[in-house]
């Protein structure tokens, strides 16, 4: 059962910080401040406040979600995702659908920060959050924001590397419907149809459902994925109400186990994972959100929220140990519910915007492990309860924006088992200040400092085992248990003209017991960390969009990264963490026909703490073909055009052996997409 007394002070803590955030906004103030914007301007449907604006100085990157649009086929958001500055991307199937993976900055996305409309996605235990759960997400998505480095304060697991920001459907867009059907390699398809009402008697509602499914790149790595998206909206002068639903169901033939490199060179397509291997995981989520404009500038807007997780995944370990498989099968089976609310108040005036908010969540995942022969081996619930609070002030004086954002968080976690463990408690203040000048209409610099911290997660803690092992004397086994922390600074430039987008920053994040990954597996298949005194990583980062004329524009997006871990008297680089990525890309347009050619370098990366064994740089070159008339669009995918032979990921095991994922040679993909 749950701790009832841990509770208890969560929401006396959770008490005292409402009190203490809401006090001096329950005055009249405001209403002596004048406004910045028109207040008869049209109510959003959500007043978002994690997201940076034009001169907010944190380092960020507004995906163009037309040509989003234009590029996603229904794969996994981290190859889209890693086609900006400092992304990294690998896939389990070696193919763009099914389990992907990605990292900013070398770091994982246990990493980073997930929300959708403010509500968090990362699991709070082991703190990552799945797109493969809900399959064809950015096909409902109308915003995506990415935040390098701490950024600004967010709901649920900390901002460390980074932030992504989705906003659901926007409701306020005219009456539409769109009808897409795709196919291509390795017998990879995506149906779907997605249908929006309009306002309409101040309602509104869209509907929006997808199948997704590939054969994959490797034998026997299939991904058969189903989505559905609702949300619907009451749009009132000074208030809003949406409701979002999203659910997703896969089922998936395991393929993340690497690959040893003596099999690779016979057979490519060879998986180390059994043809038995198999998962199956369900997840849904609902969220009901309010706005409310209490003043003329002052707005509240507060959601309440609730994910529901069921599945599990079959594991040979006789395969993973090197012996022959002879059909026995361990299952680690999840069940879990994940419910919160959060809101936050927001004040504008001429010279000020300053929003209060507050969060609290409570967590549940049970854990099962069962054998084929034996029957269930173990069960045990892991409880993770979170609540924060935040105050955030933007100043604007002149040309200057001055930023000051203070977060306090406090985490919990509690298990119940067959070994018996005291609660662990984490607390963070995480404070961030930085300033942008306006040099002229087009162009600003900016500078940011932050400081975060972060709780291990159930994997960091437990080192790799779903069950708590004990030691001889029957106390819990213990690996990393306290928090991490980042002292990040971001210095940056942005213009931004009617032809010429750019922006260039550098930084420099100095670590504090990160938490790295040391290139091995743990007991199940997961990846494994290690603790490190001192770190640091440092970079440039440049996003570039050019438009010679009507016809042909040019983007790129690249990132040099200097990274290095020290311990003791030793310093190597962390694992996975190139030092050069470039993404280039040049299109031509004329009337309804669309032409680009896109190409990505990345440098060599190491895959263990020795910096002995490396992922080799590579280049690949992609090419799209779109042809768009009236109602009607057809696009014609073909990626990784000369055939390059390269992986992006690998471990070396116990025995030295270099073991690595395989990504797909050359393939095509056309799609049909009709709209009315």
């Amino acid at each position: 059962m749950i701790n009832i007394t841990a509770v208890h002070h969560m929401n006396q803590r959770f008490t005292a910080i409402v009190g203490w955030l809401l006090s001096p906004l329950l005055t009249r103030a405001q209403d002596s401040l004048p406004t910045k914007k028109d207040s008869t301007r049209r109510l959003q449907e959500v007043v978002v406040a994690y997201q940076a604006g034009r001169n907010t100085p944190v380092t960020y990157y507004n995906m163009d979600m037309k040509v989003l649009g234009e590029k996603n086929t229904g794969q996994e958001p981290s190859f889209l995702l890693s086609e900006t500055p400092a992304v990294t991307v690998y896939s389990d199937a070696g193919n763009q659908q099914g389990y992907s993976y990605y990292r900013i900055r070398g770091m994982d996305q246990t990493r980073i920060n997930t929300i959708l409309d403010g509500m968090p996605l990362n699991e709070p235990e082991d703190q990552g959050a799945y797109f493969s759960n809900y399959p064809d997400i950015l096909n409902a998505v109308s915003q995506l924001q990415l935040q390098r480095g701490v950024g600004m304060s967010k709901n649920g697991a900390a901002s460390y590397a980074g932030s992504i920001q989705l906003s659901s459907p926007n409701l306020h867009d005219t009456a539409r419907t769109t009808l897409g059907i795709g196919y291509g390699s390795y017998n990879s398809f995506r149906a779907f149809g997605a249908w929006n009402s309009g306002i309409k008697n101040h309602k509104a509602l869209y509907v929006r459902a997808s199948q997704v499914y590939t054969d994959g790149y490797k034998y026997h790595a299939f991904n058969n994925a189903q989505s559905v998206f609702v949300s619907g909206g009451l749009f009132y002068d000074k208030s809003t109400w949406k409701i979002n639903i999203m659910a997703g169901n896969q089922r998936n033939g395991m393929a993340w186990l690497p690959v040893a490199d003596s099999l690779i060179q016979k057979d490519r397509r060879t998986n180390a994972n059994t043809h038995d291997e198999k998962d199956h995981f369900t997840q849904a989520l609902v969220q009901l959100q309010n706005t409310w404009q209490t003043g003329a500038h002052s707005s509240l807007s507060s959601s309440i929220y609730y994910t529901y997780l069921k599945g599990g995944y079959d594991f040979d370990v006789n395969n993973f140990s090197g012996l022959p498989a002879n059909g026995d099968l361990f299952n680690y089976g999840f069940r879990s519910h994940f419910t919160g609310f959060f809101s936050h108040y927001t004040l504008s005036g001429q010279h000020l915007k300053w929003t209060n908010g507050v969060h609290g969540n409570l967590y549940q995942r049970r854990h099962t492990g069962t054998d084929t022969r034996e029957g269930e081996l173990y069960r045990n619930t892991g409880y993770k309860n979170e609540i924060s609070a935040f105050s955030k002030i933007e100043y604007y004086l002149h040309q200057f924006t001055f930023y000051a954002d203070l977060q306090y968080r406090y985490a919990a976690f509690h298990y119940n088992g067959s070994v018996p463990l005291q609660p662990l408690h984490w607390q963070f203040l995480n404070p961030r200040a930085g300033v942008n000048f306006a040099v002229n209409e087009h162009t600003s610099i900016y500078y940011s400092l932050g400081r975060t911290g972060r709780e291990p997660t159930r994997n960091d803690i437990f080192g790799g085992n779903d069950d708590l092992p004990a030691d001889s004397t029957g106390k819990p086994l213990l690996y990393n248990h306290d928090p991490e922390y980042v002292t990040d600074h971001e210095l940056g430039i942005r213009i931004n003209r009617q032809r010429l987008q750019v922006q260039l920053n550098g930084y420099y994040m100095n670590f504090s017991n990160e938490i790295v990954l040391n290139g091995q597996l743990g007991p199940n298949g997961l990846l494994l960390t290690n603790s490190v005194k001192r770190s640091y990583r440092t970079g440039v980062e440049l996003s570039t969009s050019y438009r010679l004329n009507k016809t042909f524009s040019f983007t790129n997006n690249s990132s040099f990264n200097y990274s290095r871990i020290k311990e003791q008297s030793t310093t190597f680089s962390p694992v996975l963490t190139p030092a050069l990525i470039i993404n280039q890309e040049v299109a031509y347009q004329h009337r309804h026909l669309l032409l680009a050619l896109s190409g990505r370098y990345q440098g060599r990366s190491y895959i263990d703490f020795a910096n002995t064994a490396t992922i080799k740089a590579y280049v690949l070159l992609n090419a799209r073909v779109q042809y768009s008339l009236d109602r009607y669009i057809v696009s014609l995918y073909l990626n990784n055009i000369s055939g390059t032979k390269y992986y992006n990921n690998g471990s070396v095991d116990a025995a030295g052996t270099l073991k690595y994922f395989v990504q797909a040679p050359a393939n095509v993909y056309l799609a049909f997409k009709y709209s009315f």
